[in-house]
């Protein structure tokens, strides 16, 4: 299960499960520091408290974009995570920290970006003076 931040696309929560349960979609909910939560259909995630913000259930998938391209990020870049491959987790504990290390990166890396924005314009100058 993952929380991610939609301007900096930086995780918020994430927490690798064998199937959704409420109490670590809770948990997740009350450790992360959003005030806007946006959910697809399923159930379990009108019945969550959010303390801190307001929750939207939508149909459609117009305000998960986020969180669905965490989710692609994760099976790109994790092996483990590919969906029937032949590298795959044995242990949800080690699933766990190979996870957690990878959010650790990727939030590192989005707000380093963000922070630094890749200056286009100057590289246009630059290949310009090349040739």
């Amino acid at each position: 299960m993952t929380i991610v931040d939609r301007y900096t696309r930086c995780f918020l929560g994430i927490e690798p499960v064998l199937q959704r349960t409420q109490a670590v979609a809770q948990k997740l909910v009350d450790e992360a520091p959003a005030g806007q939560y946006y959910s697809d259909k399923f159930p379990l995630y009108d019945s969550l408290v959010y303390r801190r913000g307001y929750h939207l259930s939508l149909s459609d998938k117009s305000e998960t974009y986020s969180v669905e391209g965490g989710n692609a990020e994760l099976r790109h870049y994790l092996t483990r995570l590919v969906r029937k491959s032949r590298c795959f987790s044995r242990s949800l504990a080690w699933l766990n920290r190979h996870v957690k290390a990878f959010a650790h990166a990727w939030n590192q890396r989005q707000l380093h970006n963000r922070a630094r924005p890749f200056d286009k314009k100057h590289l246009i100058e630059f290949v310009c003076l090349q040739n």
